[in-house]
């Protein structure tokens, strides 16, 4: 399940990806443009900066901006690194799963299998679309998963 934590992060870095390359801007214009609590927003750019998606500059025309190039940055690892693993319920993770305290029989669970091919697809768009697509509205290819187009 994507966060506001995911989300804000996310605006932050289509933000950062329309700036001229090598321009950098302040935390307090990226949280004002895109509706994102400053304070909030200084801890995502911190996570951000620290798995090596941002670089900060200080300083006079200090600020932040990208680490590498847009069509580099695909947005199933920024998500990762906000969220933690893509899955829409506990159960459903790949690593890490949590039964659900109602679950009688965790193989054989209905839901569970469902969520997993949820997560299944949501980490392959993810993991398919760069943060340059995101940023000029370009998605990856129409793919299927199962009888549905996603």
């Amino acid at each position: 399940m994507l966060t506001n934590k995911g989300k804000y992060g996310l605006k932050a870095m289509v933000h950062l990806a329309k700036l001229p390359e090598g321009k950098s801007t302040q935390a307090a214009e990226i949280a004002e443009a895109n509706g994102i609590p400053k304070a909030f927003l200084d801890t995502i750019l911190l996570d951000l900066r620290k798995a090596g998606f941002v670089r900060s500059k200080k300083g006079p025309g200090g600020g932040f901006m990208l680490a590498r190039p847009a069509a580099e940055i695909r947005m199933g690892y920024v998500v990762r690194t906000l969220d933690g693993p893509i899955a829409p319920i506990p159960c459903a993770r790949r690593k890490g799963n949590q039964p659900c305290d109602d679950c009688r029989d965790v193989e054989a669970c209905e839901v569970r299998i469902l969520m997993q091919s949820v997560r299944d697809a949501m980490a392959e768009v993810l993991d398919r679309t760069t943060l340059a697509q995101m940023r000029d509205h370009v998605g990856p290819a129409a793919t299927t998963v199962g009888d549905f187009a996603i």
